[in-house]
């Protein structure tokens, strides 16, 4: 393997921890803000890495998709806990929860979107190619965890909008998240990819 693509690979997986990291802390503060102290009292609301690692989904599922040829780094930090019980909101506050998580992701890729679009004139190859990473890393978090899959963030929002005698169904698939998330993330791949790039257009292009 070339030296490039191996600082390549260290990058990507470097901007995967920050972004998901980001993701779940988000989580967190949106729950605490909804009146759940639970990931606090658990020392969740940090960006310290170590405090979100998943063996698997930080480390080897990362370290794996980004050493593929023409791989796109892929992986997910350790879900930061909540009470629903204890949200405020009891109709929408597991909805807004999972919101916060995806829409931290797209916050993250507009305003790198909004340097590349103003300074990317002035970047480095380098630079430009890490900002860039930023930007489509972090809109892929957002559009795949808003697939409603159990355990995504999208299966949160639409089970919040179902009547409770359906919400069993989410409960159930949830057992199976881990082959689940590995399934749908194969085969969603060429479907999500173009979204990818349109948001990208939008916020660093058009």
């Amino acid at each position: 393997m070339q030296e490039f693509d191996i600082i390549h690979a260290i990058f990507s997986i470097a901007i995967l921890v920050f972004s998901v990291v980001a993701h779940e802390v988000s989580h967190g503060y949106m729950a605490q803000y909804l009146g759940d102290p639970t990931a606090r009292l658990a020392g969740r609301l940090t960006m310290n890495p170590s405090k979100h690692i998943d063996p698997i989904g930080s480390i080897l599922v990362p370290v794996v998709t980004a050493l593929m040829p023409g791989g796109f780094v892929f992986g997910w930090a350790k879900p930061v806990p909540y009470n629903p019980y204890n949200l405020r909101d009891q109709k929408w506050g597991d909805a807004k929860v999972a919101l916060a998580g995806p829409l931290t992701n797209l916050g993250i890729a507009f305003i790198f979107g909004m340097f590349l679009r103003f300074y990317g004139v002035n970047m480095e190859d380098s630079m430009m190619g890490m900002v860039q990473l930023v930007i489509y890393i972090n809109i892929f978090l957002a559009i795949f965890n808003l697939v409603p899959i159990p355990p995504l963030d999208g299966s949160k929002v639409l089970m919040n909008a179902l009547p409770l005698r359906l919400r069993y169904i989410g409960d159930y698939l949830e057992r199976y998240a881990l082959i689940l998330i590995i399934i749908f993330a194969f085969f969603l791949w060429k479907y999500i990819l173009p979204l990818v790039y349109l948001i990208y257009w939008l916020f660093v292009l058009s």
